[in-house]
C-alpha cells in the first residue's frame, strides 16, 4: 500500500511504545476506567463515574423503619485530552535513519509528560485534604501529617501515594541520608537522592510542579448563615428531565475586607471540624478546602464555589446523615483563615482511588492513503502513529496521537502538602 511503514519504523514503533510505558509512572498509580468508545462519541464523550458509597448502621435488631434509598453520588468524566505531536521529514533528512527515530522518541517523551502532567494538575488542583507546614521539607514528620488527615478522615489505608517537587523532595532525601541508623536507606538517599516509602506514602519525585501563590485576601467571612449542602443524586428540570448532580462542590457568600480570593486558594472555617467519613465521628481538626470558582464579586465580596461541600447533617435528610463530612454548619461571620500564606509548590497525595484515568481511542482510516500503526501500554493507553508523505513537496508527515480522560472521583481522598507557610 502507499505510505506503508517499513520493518524498521514498526521495530521502531515498538521500542517507542516500551518507552512510552515506562514513562508513565504516575498513570499507574491510579485507578483506569475503560470506556465502550461507540459510547463514549454518542454521549460527547462524557460519562457519569460513580463515587464511593457511605453506608449508615443502625442499633438493634429491629430494622423495620430504618430501611432507605441509598443516594448513589457520581461525578462526570469526560475523555477531553486529545494530544498530538506532529513532524516533518524531507526525503533528504529520511536517509538517516536515526533522526527518523530521535524525534519518535521525543515525541513519545512529550505525550507521557502530558499525561503525568494532566494527573498531577487534577490532584493538585482538586484535591482538598491540606497539610500545611511552616518550615521547609525536612523528614517523617511532614508525610506523617498527611497520613494523619487521610486517616482521621477514613481513606483506605493502603495505595497511597506523594509526589513532591524535586527541592521538596530532596529535602525528605537529605534528612533520610544523615540517619545512621538505618541499613542501606541513608546510603541511597546519599547516593542517589531516592526516599521510597514514607509513612504509609509511596513517594515520587516529580520533574514539574505546580505552584501556588500566597493568600490575597484577608479579613474574609462567611456572609449568611446555614450555608450547608444536601447531596443528591439527581436534580428534576421543570419539564420533569431527570439529569445527575456533581456533588463535588458549593457556592459559599463571603465578605472579603481586602484583597482578592484566588481559585485554589486553602481555607479553614471556625468552628467546622472535620468528620470521619465512616465512623462520622469529630477528628478534632478543622476542615480543609479549597477554591474552585469564582461566582460572583470577582473574587473579592460574593459568592465563590468551594471544594468539598459542607455537608454537616443540619438539614436531617438521610442522604446528609450517610454523606455528613463536617461537624457543624459555619456561622454567620465566621472566619475564613487561608493556609497558602507564602508562595510554593504544590505536593499532591492521593489514594489510587480518588483518582481516575480513562483511555480514549481514534478510529483512524487505515485505508484514507496513510500508513497508521497503533498500540496500547499496560493501562489500555493507545499511541496512534500516523505517516503521510507528499508526492508534490516529498515531504512525509508524521504525527502521533494519545487521547484519555483524568477525573478526581472523591477529592477528599486527595489532598496537598504546602511547605515553609509562615
Amino acid at each position: 500500500m502507499p505510505n506503508a511503514f517499513s520493518k524498521e519504523e514498526r521495530v521502531a514503533f515498538e521500542d517507542i511504545l516500551e518507552g512510552f510505558n515506562d514513562a508513565l509512572v504516575l498513570s499507574r498509580n491510579v485507578s483506569v476506567y475503560k470506556t465502550d468508545q461507540t459510547m463514549m462519541e454518542r454521549t460527547n464523550n462524557v460519562i457519569w463515574r460513580p463515587m464511593p458509597y457511605i453506608a449508615q448502621s443502625f442499633a438493634g435488631t429491629n430494622m423495620t423503619s430504618n430501611f432507605k434509598d441509598f443516594t448513589q453520588l457520581s461525578v462526570p468524566a469526560t475523555i477531553g485530552f486529545a494530544r498530538s505531536v506532529p513532524w516533518t521529514m524531507t526525503a533528504t533528512e529520511l536517509r538517516d535513519a536515526m533522526q527518523e527515530g530521535r524525534l519518535g522518541d521525543s515525541a513519545k517523551q512529550k505525550l507521557a509528560s502530558d499525561i503525568n502532567v494532566a494527573l498531577m494538575n487534577v490532584a493538585a488542583q482538586q484535591g482538598t485534604l491540606v497539610v500545611k507546614r511552616t518550615a521547609a521539607a525536612s523528614g517523617f514528620d511532614d508525610v506523617a501529617q498527611c497520613e494523619a488527615i487521610m486517616n482521621e478522615t477514613g481513606v483506605q489505608t493502603f495505595d497511597r501515594y506523594l509526589a513532591l517537587s524535586t527541592r521538596d523532595y530532596n529535602g525528605m532525601a537529605s534528612n533520610l541520608a544523615g540517619r545512621q541508623n538505618m541499613t542501606d536507606l541513608p546510603k541511597t538517599a546519599y547516593q542517589r537522592a531516592y526516599v521510597g516509602m514514607i509513612a504509609s506514602f509511596d513517594t515520587y519525585k516529580m520533574d514539574y510542579a505546580n505552584r501556588i501563590l500566597a493568600r490575597s485576601a484577608t479579613s474574609v467571612t462567611v456572609n449568611g448563615a446555614n450555608q450547608f449542602y444536601t447531596p443528591r443524586a439527581t436534580s428534576t428540570a421543570g419539564t420533569g428531565e431527570t439529569s445527575n448532580v456533581d456533588n463535588r462542590y458549593q457556592n459559599l457568600a463571603v465578605t472579603v475586607g481586602s484583597g482578592t480570593i484566588r481559585v485554589g486558594d486553602c481555607f479553614t472555617l471556625a468552628g467546622v471540624n472535620a468528620r470521619h467519613l465512616i465512623t462520622k465521628g469529630d477528628t478534632g481538626q478543622l476542615k480543609t478546602f479549597r477554591v474552585t470558582a469564582i461566582i460572583s464579586g470577582g473574587g473579592g465580596t460574593g459568592t465563590i464555589q468551594i471544594s468539598p461541600p459542607i455537608i454537616s447533617g443540619q438539614g436531617g435528610t438521610d442522604a446528609e446523615l450517610q454523606y455528613q463530612n463536617v461537624t457543624a454548619t459555619p456561622a454567620n461571620g465566621a472566619v475564613v483563615t487561608f493556609l497558602n500564606t507564602a508562595n510554593a509548590d504544590i505536593n499532591p497525595f492521593w489514594q489510587k482511588d480518588a483518582l481516575e484515568i480513562l483511555p480514549g481511542r481514534y478510529a483512524v482510516p487505515t485505508d484514507a492513503g496513510a500508513a497508521v500503526m497503533r498500540a496500547s501500554t499496560d493501562q489500555g493507553l493507545e499511541l496512534v502513529m500516523t505517516k503521510q508523505f507528499d508526492i508534490d513537496t516529498l515531504v512525509t508527515k508524521f504525527r502521533m496521537d494519545v487521547l484519555y480522560g483524568v477525573v478526581n472521583k472523591q477529592p477528599e481522598m486527595s489532598g496537598v502538602i504546602l511547605f515553609s507557610q509562615p
